[in-house]
């Protein structure tokens, strides 16, 4: 089995045909290499629909987390619940942080994501997703390459010197037209906020409009510098 501690570059070859794009190919072989040691973390965006839709024909009990952190919109805890009563057979967690915000608050300030938005993202984010992989091997990713210029060079399977993982990123070769050409065609439910100029959704103090479409992540973190929450 593959792991962080026995990585080589991988030889798998993924064809990469012209409906899937390689995603199922490369989620056949995850969930047969790894079987029930492999997470799909999710944010319940719109590529999250597409991974769902497809995990679910290869896996419909597969276990999937997302990084409950108090503060999403409602808009992304209504989609949870449509996908739920879509998909009732997938294992979701909804993993919530060590301290809760007004613990936090107590312990470092108010308004820590306007402080420290690093330190808001490692407490509410990263420490809880590094307690998830820690009972197994790999994880799945939704990132694209096209999203944004520091995913550029994502490949289908990565070496997560982060997390001590493997990840996995079975749609690096959908654009965003393909993302929603699949949602419309097979009639996924999705987040409501991507009608209303968001194309990448968090944490709502954190997140607004896009205000370049160029750039899909334009909207997160606006004027902190930031441009990723530290997952990847």
């Amino acid at each position: 089995m593959l792991t962080h501690e026995n990585w080589k570059e991988h030889d798998q070859d993924f064809e990469v045909d012209p409906t899937y794009k390689g995603a199922l190919n490369v989620l056949e072989w995850a969930y047969e290499h790894y079987g029930d040691r492999i997470v799909y973390a999710c944010s319940f965006g719109v590529e999250g629909m597409v991974l769902i839709d497809l995990i679910y024909k290869v896996n419909p009990h597969a276990n999937i987390v997302f990084l409950d952190t108090d503060v999403h919109f409602k808009e992304t805890y209504e989609t949870i619940k449509k996908v739920q009563e879509k998909y009732p057979s997938l294992q979701i967690e909804m993993k919530k942080p060590a301290l809760s915000l007004e613990e936090q608050a107590a312990q470092f300030g108010d308004r820590l994501w306007e402080t420290q938005p690093n330190q808001c993202c490692q407490i509410r984010k990263l420490d809880p997703l590094k307690e998830v992989l820690s009972g197994g091997d790999a994880w799945i990713s939704g990132l694209r390459r096209e999203q944004s210029p520091t995913r550029k060079d994502t490949q289908f399977i990565n070496k997560d010197d982060k997390f001590k993982s493997v990840k996995i990123c079975p749609l690096i070769h959908w654009t965003w037209k393909d993302v929603w050409r699949y949602v419309h065609k097979h009639s996924l439910p999705y987040n409501e906020l991507h009608d209303k100029g968001y194309p990448s959704i968090g944490c709502f103090h954190c997140t607004a409009p896009a205000y370049d479409m160029n750039d899909l992540r334009s909207g997160r973190w606006t004027g902190k510098g930031k441009t990723e929450c530290g997952l990847h």
